[in-house]
């Protein structure tokens, strides 16, 4: 079985420049080919979409370990369009990923930490990676920040995730 994906071009040469390919044909024991499209040949489809959002995730903005996680059926890939909130504004698309990140970095790692969870602005888009359940969390905070939602709001939702 084959399968194709998509990454941006930036993302696509650091792909090719390290050893994330050879280091995940190995530990999948797939094969991974390089074109306009990246192609996966295996003959297991699950294994495939593991590293389908393994490729994902690198695309979106990712490092190798981290996106490594996916390969655990425990983890999971969530992403998240901007678009949905911003419209097609660019200012807009730029201050809600301001209000996400925070100042200097404060909203960003909060939510990573309350829900152990990763988290990639890249683009137009905001990516989670982490234990599904963790996940919810982290989402509904950035969802929270999209929306409009004061930051000590968000705070507060995450110390009662915590709990």
């Amino acid at each position: 079985m084959i399968d194709l994906v998509r990454i941006p071009e930036e993302r696509l040469k650091a792909l090719k420049r390290g050893k994330f390919k050879d280091q995940l044909e190995k530990f999948t024991e797939t094969k991974i080919e390089f074109n306009d499209d990246i192609s996966i040949e295996c003959d297991d489809p699950l294994k495939i979409l593991r590293i389908k959002m393994v490729l994902q995730a690198f695309g979106r903005g990712f490092d190798f370990d981290t996106a490594m996680n996916l390969l655990d059926e425990d983890y999971i890939l969530e992403i998240i369009e901007m678009k949905d909130y911003a419209g097609k504004s660019r200012n807009r698309m730029i201050e809600l990923k301001g209000r996400v990140i925070g100042t200097k970095g404060k909203s960003k790692k909060m939510i990573e930490e309350s829900t152990e969870t990763k988290i990639s602005i890249y683009g137009k888009t905001i990516c989670i990676i982490g234990k599904w359940d963790r996940v919810t969390g982290a989402r509904k905070s950035v969802e929270m920040l999209l929306s409009g939602s004061l930051h000590n709001t968000v705070y507060r939702f995450l110390e009662k995730v915590n709990r």
